[in-house]
C-alpha cells in the first residue's frame, strides 16, 4: 500500500509540473493521470513502484498492454507517458537513472483513421439544415437543430478541436467578426478565420435562441458561452455534441462509426490541402505547435502532386 501511495504522490507532482511548466490542458492531464495510474497498479501487483522499477518491468508492462488488446497507438502513448515521468523523476533527483531511456515502442502508424469526402460533409450539413427547417418541429427541437447545424458549419469552416468549439465565447458570434480568437492547448491563443456560411449559421442560431427565450419567458439564462448548457461547465459538452453528431450521421445515411467531431477536423484539413492549401497554413489553423503533427496529412499533398503531374505535364499520356 505504501508504494502505491508514493506513486500517487509522484503522479500528482508530475501532473502539477505539466500544468505549471508546459501549460498542459485538462484533457491532456487526465490522460496522463489515467495512463500512469494503470502503470502504477501493474507495478504494485508485482511488488514494485516508480522509484524501484527497472527497464525489464517497463517492458513487461508494455507486453501486458499488448496481451490486453491495446492498439499500437495506445501502447505508444503509454510509453510516452512513462518516458516523460521517468525523465521528470531523474530531473527531480527522485531517481538516479532513467529506466525508460533505452526502451523502443511499437511503430505507430500515423495515417488518418477515417476520412469523410466533401460529399459526405455536404450530406451532413444538408440534413442538419433540413431538420432545422422541419415545419413539424417544436421550438425546442428547432433550437437544438439550429445549434447542431451551427456547430457543424463552424467546425468544418475552422477545423477547431471539439473542446475549443464547444467552449467558444458568445463574443465569437459578433456580426462583423471575420476572425475569432481561439484558446487552444497549453492556453495558447490563435486567430482562425470564419466563412460566410458559419457566420450566417451563428446568426440564425442566436436569433432562434432569443426567440425561444422570449417565448418561454425562461429557458437559457444569460451566458458568456456561444453554446450554453445547464451543466457544470456552463457550455455544451464534447460528449453531448458527439452523440448528436452520430444521430445526425445515421439520419443522413452515413455510418455513425465513421463520423465524429475529430473526423470532421480531419476533413477540414484534408480538403484544404487537397485544394492547394500550404501545409504550414493548415498547421497554424489547426493549432499544431509542431509541423510533424500536421504531416499525417502529407499523403493528401502527395496525391495532389501526382494528379497535377499526371494532368498538367506536357509529356503525360492523355
Amino acid at each position: 500500500m505504501g508504494s502505491r501511495n508514493s506513486d500517487a504522490k509522484l503522479i500528482g507532482l508530475f501532473i502539477d509540473m505539466l500544468a505549471a511548466e508546459q501549460g498542459a490542458g485538462p484533457n491532456t492531464l487526465d490522460a496522463y493521470r489515467r495512463d500512469l495510474t494503470d502503470f502504477s497498479e501493474f507495478l504494485a501487483r508485482n511488488g514494485m513502484s516508480f522509484t524501484k522499477a527497472e527497464t525489464q518491468a517497463l517492458r513487461d508492462y508494455l507486453a501486458d498492454l499488448d496481451t490486453r488488446g491495446f492498439k499500437s497507438s495506445s501502447v505508444a502513448r503509454r510509453l510516452s507517458a512513462m518516458r516523460h515521468l521517468f525523465r521528470f523523476l531523474l530531473n527531480e533527483r527522485v531517481r538516479s537513472d532513467d529506466p525508460a531511456a533505452i526502451l523502443s515502442g511499437p511503430k505507430r502508424g500515423r495515417g488518418l483513421p477515417k476520412v469523410l469526402s466533401i460529399s459526405d460533409v455536404d450530406r451532413l450539413l444538408t440534413r442538419a439544415k433540413e431538420l432545422a427547417a422541419a415545419p413539424e418541429a417544436s421550438a425546442t427541437q428547432r433550437l437544438r437543430a439550429l445549434r447542431l447545424y451551427c456547430l457543424l458549419e463552424v467546425l468544418y469552416a475552422t477545423g477547431l478541436r471539439v473542446s475549443e468549439l464547444v467552449a467558444l465565447p458568445l463574443s465569437a458570434s459578433r456580426r462583423d467578426a471575420r476572425m475569432i480568437v481561439v484558446r487552444g492547448k497549453g492556453n495558447k491563443e490563435r486567430l482562425v478565420p470564419l466563412n460566410d456560411a458559419s457566420r450566417q449559421a451563428m446568426a440564425d442560431y442566436l436569433a432562434a435562441t432569443d426567440a425561444f427565450k422570449g417565448e418561454k419567458k425562461k429557458g437559457l439564462a444569460a451566458s458568456k458561452w456561444l453554446f450554453p448548457s445547464f451543466g457544470e461547465s456552463g457550455h455544451l459538452t464534447r460528449q453531448h455534441f458527439a452523440r448528436d453528431l452520430k444521430e445526425l450521421a445515421v439520419s443522413a445515411g452515413l455510418a455513425a462509426r465513421l463520423v465524429s467531431p475529430h473526423v470532421l477536423r480531419h476533413a477540414f484539413a484534408s480538403h484544404l490541402l487537397h485544394n492547394g492549401a500550404d501545409l504550414r497554413i493548415v498547421q497554424t489553423l489547426l493549432g499544431h505547435s509542431d509541423i510533424s503533427t500536421t504531416q499525417i496529412y502529407t499523403h493528401v499533398v502527395e496525391e495532389r502532386l501526382k494528379s497535377l503531374v499526371r494532368d498538367l505535364h506536357p509529356l503525360a499520356e492523355k
